[in-house]
């Protein structure tokens, strides 16, 4: 299933999914359930949290989450990473960038990533920004002393939003680099000396931006762009495919996926991807293949499981698609897709039932 545009119309499909200011006002689940207990794929939290995968990947890659455990290029994080992630979400409600948020975190925690759990249930926004709360009291980054009602009474009888007020840093618009007639990508500097060419590290943090925003092909350009500065790497590759993906270019992301292949023979992701494209492009048998020999490298790789079972489904092979679906729950019985797995598996029980014909 292709999930929704941007990472706020992912939010908006999930119960709940519009998290308070206070993160502790709720639970991911509660404190006596597996859940607690289970590791998380990067889809699994990307579902459970309503935002895209290469925002998870966006937070890992800057030191704001930590995986527990990486084997074939797949990650898994455990409980207090999801809870971490889960505030994360939840500050970028404020209308902030990847970028802009990844940046006022690192400023609280002064580039500590091991602070980053500490701090991140105590951040709230105020406005525009972002500030620490210290028993009655909002801090800025620098220690300064907020004041709380910052948002709602500057500006209050002003026709145009508060949030057009906040100073914004200087921008370099870098249409012309990246060569595409769509939005303006917009880029932040600190400093107006900075080089008018983005890094590569810059230009992976906008196509997440991006991404987020549901400008696939922006994103796509980005990540291009990338490939072409620093040559040919998986792991952009693989970000690339997924980009392509999710706009819905099965043909150019099947290309990439293979490419990925090409480049890390055991990017399990890569492989698990392709298969669903194929599975949507109707090689069906190809798709089968590509999944179970990743099972086969991998046997606990829950997502494996529950898109094996999908094309079993499709295929009518139901005692294939309830070994799937069973092995599935017992490896992620708090996923985001373990209630479809359970109605699946209850609809088919009822359907072989002996009393099912009368």
């Amino acid at each position: 299933m292709t999930p929704p545009g941007t990472d706020v119309e992912q939010s908006a499909c999930l119960p709940g999914s519009q998290l308070p200011n206070d993160s502790q006002s709720f639970e991911l689940f509660p404190k006596n359930s597996l859940g607690v207990s289970r590791l998380y794929t990067v889809a699994m939290m990307a579902d459970v949290l309503g935002v895209s995968q290469a925002t998870i990947r966006h937070w890992r890659r800057n030191k704001l989450i930590r995986a527990t455990r990486s084997s074939d290029s797949i990650d898994w994080y455990d409980y207090s990473m999801l809870v971490v992630a889960k505030d994360l979400s939840r500050l970028l409600l404020s209308g902030l960038s990847l970028r802009e948020l990844s940046h006022k975190i690192h400023l609280f925690t002064e580039g500590d990533e091991l602070r980053v759990a500490e701090v991140i249930n105590r951040i709230v926004v105020d406005g525009h920004r972002l500030s620490l709360r210290r028993d009655d009291l909002l801090l800025s980054a620098g220690g300064q002393m907020q004041l709380d009602f910052y948002a709602c009474g500057i500006h209050a009888d002003m026709d145009q939003p508060s949030s057009q007020t906040v100073e914004q840093p200087s921008t370099l618009t870098i249409v012309p680099f990246l060569n595409t007639s769509h939005s303006e990508i917009v880029v932040e500097y600190q400093d107006e000396h900075a080089p008018d060419i983005p890094s590569s590290a810059e230009l992976l943090d906008i196509a997440a931006d991006l991404e987020a925003a549901g400008n696939f092909v922006e994103a796509s350009e980005a990540l291009r762009a990338v490939l072409q500065a620093d040559g040919p790497c998986a792991s952009v590759t693989f970000m690339l495919a997924e980009t392509l993906y999710r706009a819905g270019d099965l043909a150019a992301a099947r290309e990439r996926y293979y490419t990925v292949i090409e480049l890390d023979e055991d990017h399990l992701e890569a492989r698990t991807s392709l298969a669903c494209v194929l599975a949507e492009q109707g090689d069906v048998e190809l798709a089968t293949a590509a999944l179970e020999g990743v099972l086969k490298q991998q046997p606990d790789y829950a997502d494996a499981h529950w898109h094996l079972a999908g094309i079993h489904t499709e295929t009518g092979c139901q005692e294939k698609t309830e070994h799937h679906l069973l092995r599935f729950l017992s490896l992620a019985p708090e996923s985001p897709w373990a209630n479809l797995a359970r109605e699946k598996l209850s609809q088919d029980s009822l359907l072989s039932s002996p009393d099912a014909s009368d």
